[in-house]
C-alpha cells in the first residue's frame, strides 16, 4: 500500500476541515460529528459516480466533449449539478435530526465535513488512476481541486443556515443549490474547455486561476457573515 499516495490524497481535505472547524469559535462541534460527516462525504462518492456514470451511458452528457459547448454542458449537467445535489442530499442526513447543529455558523461547517469527504475520496481515486505521476496530479489537486470543493461546501452550508434558522427568500432558498453549482460549474467548464482548446489553453488558464483566487474571498465572507450573526445571538441570549 502507497501510504504516501493515501496521505497526500488526504491530508489537504483534513487541513481545510480542520481549519473551518478552528473558524467555528463560539462552540465547536463534536469531533464525532466531524468524522461522521466526513465518512458520510467519502460515501456520497458512491452516488454521484454512479450517476455520472449512467448519465454517460445514456447519452446525456459527451464521455469526452469536443467542443466548448460540449464542455459546458458536461460541466454543469453532468458534473456540478450531480456531485452538488448529492452533497447536498448527504447534508441533509446528517443535519436533519443533530441536535448540535444550534449555530449558523455550524452549517459551513458540516458542509465541508461533507465536501472534504467527498474531496478526498475523489482525489486518491485521481492519484490511483494517474500512479506514474502522483506526485504532480497531488501537488496541483491540492492547490486547486480540494480548496475548489472547500469553497463550494462553504456557499453550500451558509444558505443551508440561511434556510434553517432565519425566514429564507425565495431566492435564498434558490441558491442552496444553485451557487454551489454555479461555481463547480465553472470550474470544470474552465478546465474542460481548456483541454478542448489547447491553442487558447494558456488564456483559459490565466480566466481559472484568477476565478480561484476571488473563490477565498467568497467563502471569507460567508464565513465571517455567519460568525457575526452567532457572536449577535450569542450577546443577545447570554
Amino acid at each position: 500500500m502507497n501510504y504516501a499516495l493515501i496521505t497526500a490524497g488526504i491530508l489537504p481535505a483534513l487541513v481545510l476541515l480542520y481549519y473551518i472547524w478552528r473558524r467555528d469559535k463560539y462552540q465547536r462541534e463534536p469531533v464525532s460529528q466531524l468524522v461522521k460527516g466526513f465518512f458520510l462525504g467519502v460515501i456520497s462518492t458512491v452516488f454521484a459516480g454512479g450517476i455520472e456514470a449512467g448519465l454517460v451511458q445514456i447519452g446525456f452528457v459527451p464521455d469526452n466533449p469536443q467542443t466548448w459547448l460540449g464542455a459546458i454542458w458536461d460541466a454543469f449537467a453532468g458534473v456540478a449539478v450531480v456531485e452538488e445535489g448529492v452533497k447536498l442530499f448527504f447534508l441533509w442526513l446528517l443535519l436533519r435530526r443533530n441536535k448540535y447543529y444550534d449555530e449558523m455558523t455550524d452549517g459551513i461547517v458540516y458542509a465541508v465535513c461533507i465536501g472534504m469527504g467527498f474531496a478526498a475520496a475523489e482525489n486518491i481515486g485521481y492519484l490511483v488512476a494517474n500512479i506514474a505521476e502522483w506526485k504532480q496530479v497531488a501537488i496541483g489537486r491540492a492547490i486547486f481541486s480540494i480548496p475548489g470543493h472547500f469553497m463550494f461546501a462553504v456557499a453550500m452550508g451558509y444558505y443551508y443556515s440561511v434556510c434553517h434558522f432565519t425566514y429564507a427568500s425565495v431566492r435564498e432558498k434558490f441558491c442552496l443549490l444553485f451557487i454551489p453549482v454555479l461555481l463547480h460549474g465553472i470550474f470544470d467548464s474552465l478546465l474542460m474547455m481548456a483541454n478542448v482548446t489547447p491553442q487558447l489553453s494558456g488564456l483559459i488558464w490565466l480566466v481559472f486561476v484568477i476565478f480561484c483566487l476571488c473563490l477565498p474571498r467568497i467563502a471569507r465572507k460567508k464565513i465571517n457573515k455567519l460568525l457575526e450573526q452567532d457572536r449577535q445571538w450569542k450577546d443577545l441570549y447570554i
